[in-house]
């Protein structure tokens, strides 16, 4: 589990990672900035739509009043016209004017006062002569400000002039609710005011707010209607929603500020847990002692990389497994599941225990096992914590010893016995030298005496024949214990096998063995001593024999085969093979079979291979071992061709030898 957080911190701690993770504090900030920018975003273009749509509306509004004002101006033109069509039928004086129900109707309206104009433009009648309800004592209208504005109409040759107030106009046209939004005006085309619906201002008090200009019409040339807002609309960054946005803005920058303080202090602190998990794991990973945690039932909850290396398994697969483990022997997982259920039990020995484990590719390990209690933050035993030694070089260095001290008794009692084997040889010699001079006077004896009994005489014949061969080989065992060089010649490898063979004939009679000859014809002959290698073939033929016996189940009924090939390996080279149907080699190498002191046999000294061995070396041949074609065994040697240069350098270094040792004689 700790590796796994190690790994993760690890890979947290890319560059790139590192980067990104001092720049998360900002993420806040950056949101809200974006947010910010959308509400603004949002808020300028609602601004923009409600301007339009204010726009729009003022345009109406102003198109209607401009529309009212001239029905208005037409309705009171109209009324001019019925006056004058009945003009003919009035005094021409100002009180029939007066008497005139329009007139009357009109003074009481928008008029401040009628001409009646003749041909010449004289005054025939001018009303209101005198005061009437509404008028003062000058004739003019106390209630009405600003300018006035005429209308002209003709009747003949004469002509009415009707004179009337435009701010009566407006207030009377003008709708009632349009002068609670907005600021009413009749202006001339210089943008003086000519009326107002208030008191009359300066036409530049109404710049900087929004408005618009449409032209009256006919009846009033050169005026425009104005329509003014009364109150000014605050920018869009001003209202009171982007009010609070900045403040929002203002807060989540301090909340940055103070978040960016606390990462700088989760990261420090951070940064100082991974360098301490980082060297704990590293020496966990570098400790030659294998560690591995489990809970109370003896899931595995981490494990380093020695445990893991030492299991052959990697982490990922080792965490979370319970008992059974597939480190644990097959062969004894009863014993290791008691054992390991004592352990969690609290009862493990305090100064460890050894354990035989199992490698993944299969090889067995020794191992001693600590355990102790795995205590967590609170004080509770959550576990155990094991302590693994790998201890399967120290045993095997044990085991070397003992074997080495025993080689070496082994060592001691061949050394004696090959002492006394010297010194038999050297005494045997004598007896050998007399039993054939006897065997030879036995045979010119019975010659002179004309015995003529051939069984006899070939019986003595091959009597002094084998004591020859027997003192050859007690000389040449002599000669190879007191460490002298082979005397090595040309001979026929397939002789030699015949030979070896012959001496056996009798074991092999007994075993019920057979020999089958593969001798390849024309075989060159070998550089080789021949009685040395005679003594390794009468071994490698006993040792197929004693190893086919030895698997038969019945003694009696023992048998098998033996086939001795012989073939040149190449231009140098000769080879011969021993193979036979016995229980073969059962998977084991020339190496370990010719150890010195290996046997498989009960008996066995474990030297007739090693033997053999180191003589094939000495003549610069090689041994191998492996499966035979008859299912068995198979021993091979490879013994170099005869050569005349190389026998004469041998001869010469046989010489230098020999003239050495006389010299080492004579000091």
């Amino acid at each position: 589990m700790l590796a796994t957080q190690i790994t993760a911190l690890e890979s947290a701690s890319s560059p790139r990672w590192a980067r990104l993770r001092r720049t998360l504090w900002l993420l806040p900030l950056l949101a809200a900035l974006v947010f910010v920018a959308g509400v603004m975003a949002w808020a300028y273009r609602a601004d923009r739509a409600e301007r339009e749509d204010r726009r729009a509306t003022l345009i109406a509004d102003a198109l209607s009043s401009e529309a009212q004002l001239r029905d208005r101006l037409g309705v009171e033109m109209a009324h001019l016209r019925d006056l004058a069509q009945q003009l003919p039928a009035l005094a021409p004086t100002s009180a029939g004017l007066s008497a005139s129900p329009q007139v009357v109707e009109g003074l009481r309206g928008l008029w401040l006062s009628l001409t009646w104009l003749d041909a010449n433009n004289r005054i025939i009648a001018h009303v209101p002569e005198s005061a009437i309800p509404g008028q003062d004592g000058t004739g003019e209208r106390a209630d009405v400000p600003g300018l006035s504005a005429h209308l002209t109409q003709a009747a003949g040759t004469q002509r009415l002039v009707l004179r009337y107030s435009p701010a009566l106009l407006l207030r009377r046209g003008i709708p009632w609710w349009l002068t609670r939004k907005y600021d009413v005006q009749l202006i001339d085309s210089n943008e003086e005011v000519i009326a107002s619906l208030d008191q009359t201002p300066p036409r530049s008090e109404s710049r900087g707010r929004e408005s618009y200009m449409v032209l009256v019409g006919s009846n009033m040339p050169g005026a425009f209607l104005a329509l003014s807002l009364r109150e000014v609309p605050p920018p869009f960054w001003r209202t009171l929603p982007l009010v609070l946005i900045a403040g929002f803005l203002g807060l989540m920058l301090a909340a940055t500020l103070l978040l960016r303080r606390q990462v700088a202090r989760i990261s420090r602190a951070e940064n100082a847990w991974r360098t301490e998990a980082a060297w704990r794991q590293a020496m966990e990973d570098s400790a030659l002692v294998g560690l591995r945690a489990r809970d109370a039932e003896g899931r595995i909850l981490y494990v380093n990389r020695t445990f893991c290396h030492m299991v052959g398994l990697p982490a990922d697969q080792l965490v979370g497994l319970q008992p059974p483990m597939p480190y644990w022997p097959p062969d004894a997982l009863n014993e290791v599941m008691l054992r390991n259920k004592r352990n969690l039990e609290g009862k493990a020995p305090r100064d460890g225990y050894e354990a035989l484990w199992c490698h993944q590719d299969g090889r067995r390990l020794n191992v001693m096992v600590f355990e102790s209690p795995l205590i967590d933050a609170q004080g509770r035993q959550t576990g155990w914590m094991g302590s693994i030694i790998d201890i399967t070089a120290r045993k095997q260095l044990e085991e070397r010893e003992r074997h080495q001290a025993e080689a070496m008794a082994h060592q001691a009692r061949l050394t004696t016995l090959g002492e006394v084997a010297s010194s038999l040889a050297h005494q045997l010699n004598q007896p050998l030298t007399v039993i054939m001079g006897y065997n030879a006077g036995l045979q010119r004896m019975l010659l002179d005496a004309g015995y003529d009994n051939q069984a006899v005489l070939h019986a003595l014949s091959q009597q002094g024949e084998q004591a020859a061969e027997a003192g050859r080989i007690v000389r040449r065992i002599r000669e190879f214990l007191t460490r002298r060089a082979p005397q090595r010649e040309a001979c026929g490898l397939g002789a030699v096998a015949h030979r070896a063979a012959a001496l056996l004939q009798r074991d092999l009679r007994a075993a019920r063995v057979q020999i089958d000859w593969a001798l390849a014809p024309a075989l060159p002959p070998v550089f080789a001593d021949p009685i040395l290698m005679e003594q390794v073939l009468i071994n490698l033929i006993r040792n197929a024999v004693d190893a086919m016996v030895g698997s038969a189940p019945d003694q009696s009924t023992a048998g098998g085969r033996i086939r001795v090939t012989a073939q040149p390996d190449g231009e140098r080279f000769v080879r011969m093979d021993v193979e036979d149907t016995g229980p073969g080699l059962e998977g084991r190498t020339v190496e370990a079979l010719s150890a010195p002191f290996y046997s498989t046999k009960s008996d066995g000294m474990g030297m007739g291979l090693a033997i053999c061995r180191s003589i094939i070396e000495v003549h610069h041949g090689g041994m191998d071992a492996g499966s035979s074609s008859l299912r068995g065994a198979r021993f091979s040697f490879t013994l170099p061709v005869f050569d005349t240069a190389l026998h004469a350098s041998h001869e010469a270094s046989l010489a230098d030898e020999d003239a050495r040792a006389n010299l080492e004689m004579e000091l």
